[in-house]
């Protein structure tokens, strides 16, 4: 399966700030859908962008950063209102962030807040994961200097459209330069990316179409409720013979392993928040470097 005929989505949020878990909400989102030439050029763009009402007050340093206002957003929608659109747009798509654990867990959690779950789309890709492995040496791996390295225009920074399809043309523009492979499997191994698990009898989707264990312990419960679990699987052997062996398939473990790292907390800063914009991390700027602090950014 050609993955360049396949609907391709660049989305991005912007939140009142980094902590989904702790009160802060989704308060603009945008994905824009990238349609391909036949040799892996853009040819077209559709915008889809969107003003939430957060529900709760936009801090001054998030308003200085973006622009965006409790005046401008009173009178918006709020995540509710947008979450069917929202859900359709991602689900079943090759979808893609700059940061892209960050993103999803506001958007998960916006969608568990309502009795949802993430729509699982057809692929889950990380630009930063994907600019520290064509540029290894780079000493940021923010959007805004993705963006230049390639030749990719990104005017308005810090608002979701113009991020998520700077985001977006940023994949497009690395998988023509390292020749990515064009089959969808090939695609998300090049990217260690997140796709449908392997054929197996261990994780497979619900009645509801959540990924869930399917036999063990957790049988029937959600994937991402059992990390542990998951950690287990990648570790856990089996004695045939004379021989120990892993429990599970290779493909499934790698498959596990990438749920992991995907599905992870992101790169946002954990602790307390300093007063210039770096600190915020409005771009998503891990570093190949192994320092003790990590980054992240209020848009991937």
């Amino acid at each position: 399966m050609d993955w360049r005929t396949l609907r391709i989505v660049a989305f991005d949020t912007e939140t009142t700030g980094l902590n989904p878990y702790d009160g802060d909400r989704v308060m603009e989102f945008a994905a824009v859908e990238l349609f391909l030439t036949a040799d892996g050029h853009v040819r077209d763009v559709r915008a889809h962008d969107w003003l939430i009402n957060p529900g709760v007050p936009i801090p001054p340093k998030v308003v200085q950063l973006t622009g965006i206002t409790d005046d401008a957003v009173a009178n918006q929608p709020p995540f509710e209102k947008r979450a069917s659109e929202l859900v359709s747009l991602l689900a079943g798509a090759i979808c893609i962030a700059h940061n892209f654990p960050f993103d999803r867990g506001f958007i998960a959690e916006e969608l568990r807040r309502l009795g949802h779950s993430w729509p699982d789309p057809l692929a889950e890709i990380d630009t930063v994961d994907l600019s520290m492995k064509v540029f290894p040496q780079a000493q940021s791996h923010k959007l805004g200097d993705l963006a230049k390295r390639l030749g990719v225009t990104l005017e308005g920074a810090h608002r979701a459209t113009n991020d998520a399809e700077a985001c977006g043309r940023c994949f497009v523009e690395m998988t023509r330069r390292e020749h990515a492979p064009t089959d969808l499997h090939g695609l998300l191994d090049w990217a260690d990316a997140l796709g449908e698990p392997p054929p197996n009898d261990v994780i497979g989707r619900g009645k509801d179409g959540v990924l869930c264990f399917t036999s063990g312990p957790y049988a029937g419960a959600p994937v991402e409720r059992h990390p542990l679990h998951m950690h287990w699987m990648l570790m856990a052997v089996e004695r045939v013979g004379a021989a120990w062996r892993p429990r599970f398939p290779e493909s499934l473990r790698r498959w596990c392993e990438r749920f992991l790292k995907v599905r992870g907390a992101g790169r946002a800063r954990q602790g307390a928040k300093g007063g210039g914009a770096d600190e915020w991390g409005l771009d998503s700027n891990a570093l190949p470097l192994p320092e003790p602090r990590g980054t992240g950014g209020l848009s991937g």
